[in-house]
């Protein structure tokens, strides 16, 4: 292993954000320091199998091989016009999710649960938020 390669992989083991890509950059410094794999599948609560697929994954692909790949899943059901519509209705005015999602159905024809819409508002930066008083009450 190049120095280069060992001084980035103690570097992501240090300040690494996702825990998956330390633990694999541990496995991996400590084959190359010598460790069977016996003795790294011990350590760190693994299989055999697991590490030796660590080993081969690094073989192939190097540090490309560290980070998750990409999941499958259902595709997003809104599109980003439906999102910048979302943004508009509510900065006009404060909706319900109820309110939001039948616009959205009677405008787009998008059926979404309760839990997609406030997801995606979430992730467009909306909190929900409990109002104390109501004007109505008053």
């Amino acid at each position: 292993m190049l120095e280069n390669d060992r001084e980035l992989l103690q570097h992501l083991i240090k300040k690494g954000a996702d825990w998956r890509e330390r633990e694999r950059a541990e496995t991996i410094l400590m084959l190359a320091e010598g460790y069977t794999v016996k003795e790294t599948a011990e350590k760190q609560g693994l299989t055999r199998e697991a590490i030796r697929e660590r080993r081969r994954k690094w073989l192939k692909t190097g540090f490309a091989s560290l980070p998750d790949k990409p999941r499958s899943g259902a595709p997003n059901k809104l599109r980003d016009e439906h999102r910048h519509q979302l943004r508009s209705w509510i900065e006009a005015e404060p909706l319900t999710a109820r309110a939001l999602l039948s616009r959205l159905e009677n405008t787009y024809g998008v059926q979404i649960g309760n839990t997609t819409l406030r997801t995606e508002l979430k992730r467009l930066g909306y909190v929900w938020r409990r109002t104390r008083y109501s004007l109505k009450k008053a």
